[in-house]
């Protein structure tokens, strides 16, 4: 309800703590649920701080020692409980609180079911899928490793861890692994993890304990952060029974802190034998190689045409020479031939030459106009001749 007042008018404190202490009182009583922390017992009275699990937030609670006392078993920091109590406002420090009037504390199948609820969630958002898990660095230059101070499993995590690889690197954030500050730092550490360039996996490792113990790393908000890494996310909680949500949403899910040593880093002795194997593997296919083409090669030389070039040579120049021999007897037939039927038609030319004829005694008698006469009645008497022997001609006159 507003309040008339102005700068020139103002509410005195008592005004406006009475205004919200009214407000405040018109509210009933509710149902909350967290976790119990500050236990401080006073006569008649009992202080406590409940605390909500995921978010930095908590309200002061006061119940009648008769009400914390029949809680059982006893409340102890950490304990989750579900309180009904009304909300009140205490004017002389302005502060709010529950007044309790009824404790019940979550027991371990209640627990339990949530944890099956969350999980059927997380499972229907696709965060178990191994589809989007990432697999692990063969050698990672850091190790990001969020654990408790001074614990055994950061002990088991470095000592098997640097057993297989004596170099490996670790940037080891030590937090709270059980009670209400757990969440909230293993979320910051693991946030200033995934922002560092050189870490290339991050391992968050617990050992064993209750289920209430173990209850952070079933954390709806630390889950949907490893779901959110980029880093890849090695869960190793507790011991093989323990189950955790993490170990669903994580990238890999290792049984033990020891596992989890062993499977972060390659062992070097084991890396070692096989450089060497793959080293003699490779010398003996480099030799074997070798070996085959140096058989291959005494094999190409070992052939007649390499062993000695020269015969292919000799052989080729002799069908040469045997070809021009050839060739020079078939010219020289050739022309013996023309040059007999040269011969034989010189022999019939000159058989059929009427200078032959002449030779014989004959002779050829031409008139005046250069005509053979061959009828007396050709010429008349006193008429010039021309006669032709062999060795020439002659004038003569016709009688």
């Amino acid at each position: 309800m507003a309040l008339d007042n102005s700068a020139e008018q103002p509410l005195p404190v008592r005004t406006v703590a009475r205004s919200i202490a009214e407000w405040v009182s018109r509210l009933g009583r509710v149902w909350v649920e967290g976790q119990v922390t500050e236990i401080s017992r006073r006569p008649g009275t009992v202080f406590l701080t409940l605390r909500d699990p995921v978010a930095d937030v908590s309200l002061r609670v006061t119940c009648a020692r008769a009400v914390y006392e029949s809680v059982q078993p006893p409340l102890a920091d950490g304990a989750r409980v579900v309180i009904w109590a009304k909300p009140d406002f205490y004017l002389s420090r302005g502060t709010l609180s529950l007044a309790a009037v009824e404790i019940r504390p979550v027991g371990v199948g209640e627990l339990l079911a949530r944890l099956e609820r969350l999980k059927g969630v997380l499972r229907a958002e696709g965060l178990f899928e191994p589809g989007r898990k990432k697999p692990l660095p063969f050698l990672p230059r850091t190790v990001g490793l969020v654990t408790g101070r001074a614990s055994a499993a950061e002990r088991d995590v470095l000592e098997n861890a640097r057993r297989r690889w004596p170099a490996v690197q670790f940037d080891v954030r030590n937090v709270a692994v059980q009670g209400h500050l757990a969440v909230e730092q293993c979320i910051a550490a693991l946030a200033a993890l995934d922002r560092e360039p050189e870490v290339d996996v991050i391992v968050l490792a617990r050992g064993g304990g209750s289920v209430e113990d173990l209850l952070p790393f079933s954390d709806e908000a630390l889950c949907r952060a490893v779901a959110a890494c980029r880093t890849p996310v090695v869960s190793a909680i507790g011991h093989e029974p323990d189950s955790p949500l993490l170990d669903h949403v994580a990238d890999v899910r290792c049984s033990t802190p020891t596992d989890a040593g062993k499977r972060v880093v390659p062992d070097y002795a084991e890396e070692v034998g096989r450089v060497r194997q793959l080293r003699d593997r490779a010398r003996r296919v480099a030799v074997g190689t070798v070996e085959r083409e140096r058989s291959r090669i005494d094999a190409l030389r070992s052939r007649p045409v390499l062993a000695d070039p020269t015969t292919l040579l000799t052989t080729r120049a002799a069908e040469v020479g045997g070809l021009r021999d050839r060739s020079r007897r078939c010219v020289n037939a050739a022309l013996d031939r023309a040059g007999h039927d040269l011969d034989h038609t010189r022999a019939r030319v000159v058989a059929l030459s009427p200078k032959a004829t002449l030779e014989r005694g004959y002779a050829v008698v031409q008139d005046g106009d250069g005509q053979v006469v061959r009828d007396p009645a050709q010429v008349s008497a006193g008429a010039p001749l021309r006669i032709r022997v062999a060795a020439g001609d002659f004038g003569a006159t016709a009688g």
